[in-house]
Parts: structure tokens; sequence; C-alpha cells
């Protein structure tokens, strides 16, 4: 694996390094030690999988509010994706901004967000698959989200238009919303 620390602390990307042959490849995806290394290791209490069938769908921006904040471990286990992370760390020097990257199952890549981050996707591909570890549980009642073309963040998403959005994303907050509210995230 290769593990480097991107723009916002705390996040890695992390490029696997498969073995390969005739038959395809075999990959490590997680190992304690080399994450400890980078205090990235977590027990990971939960695994989800996302499918979205049409290119051009985006999810997000989602997260957890405390106590209940989640960390995560994301990569695409088919299709393409563009995958965006914004700190909503409350005292962050970097709150408010945000990173992205491409995503393949081709390109090997999976992103590590630490608890205090929204996160979401565009899918670049029909037939896309998010898999995702995470450090926390699912409770229904900390779910939040912040709306995904919000003009103060100013993303630069693939698509203007959405293909699909739930109604958890239409009615999303604004950033200025929810630092009103909440001033961040405690983690």
């Amino acid at each position: 694996m290769v593990i480097k620390e991107r723009k916002l602390k705390g996040t890695f990307e992390i490029t696997l390094e498969p073995r390969e042959d005739s038959r395809g490849f075999f990959t490590r995806t997680y190992d304690k030690e080399i994450f400890g290394k980078y205090g990235m290791a977590r027990d990971w209490v939960q695994e989800n999988e996302s499918f979205s069938r049409q290119k051009g769908v985006i999810r997000g921006l989602h997260f957890q509010r405390p106590p209940h904040s989640e960390g995560k471990l994301m990569r695409i286990s088919s299709g393409e994706a563009f995958l965006v992370w914004v700190d909503l760390r409350k005292g962050s020097p970097t709150l408010g901004e945000w990173d992205s990257m491409e995503f393949s199952l081709r390109k090997k890549n999976m992103i590590y967000t630490p608890r205090g981050f929204a996160n979401g996707l565009c899918t670049l591909s029909d037939d896309c698959t998010l898999l995702y570890k995470m450090d926390n549980y699912y409770h229904p009642e900390s779910q939040d989200a912040i709306l995904w073309n919000d003009p103060d963040l100013n993303i630069q998403w693939p698509v203007k238009e959405p293909k699909e959005l739930s109604e958890r994303d239409l009615k999303a907050k604004s950033f200025k919303e929810f630092v009103d509210i909440y001033g961040g995230l405690d983690v």
C-alpha cells in the first residue's frame, strides 16, 4: 500500500498494490499495523455498500452529528466515481474546505476520512458500487446533510445537474446554516 496524506489534515489516499497474474489479482485493503503508523487504525464496526445504476447520480454531502460521528474508509468496487470530503471539524483551520478525487477499481485507490467530515459522491459511470467501512454505528437520529451544490463551498462537481437526488439531499441545509447551528462538529 502507498499511503499519502491529502491536503486536509487527517485524510489519506491509499493506493493498493495488487499482485496480478492471468487469473486476476489479489490485494490487501486493510492492515491494522500499517494503518496504525498513520493514525488510521480503527475498530471498524460497520461496512456498507452503495450501488448507483446511472452515471451522474449524486449522493451527499452526508455526515452524522456527535456523539455518532463516523470515520470512513471508502473505495469503489465497480464503476467510477468522483468522491468529495468536506472538513466540518469545529476549530479546524480548514473548516469548510473540501478535497476530491476520482476513484475506480482500475485505479485501486481508497480514501480515509476521520470523524468530522461530510462525504459525497458523483457517479462517473453506470453501475457504480461504493464500499465503505465505518468506525461508528449508523444512528438515523444523528444523520445530517449539507447541500451538494452549496455556493459557499463551491465544490467543482463533474456534473451540474444530477440524474437523481434523494429527499434527504434535496432537503439538506446550507453550509452557512450548519455553521450557524453547530459551529462545526466536536470530534
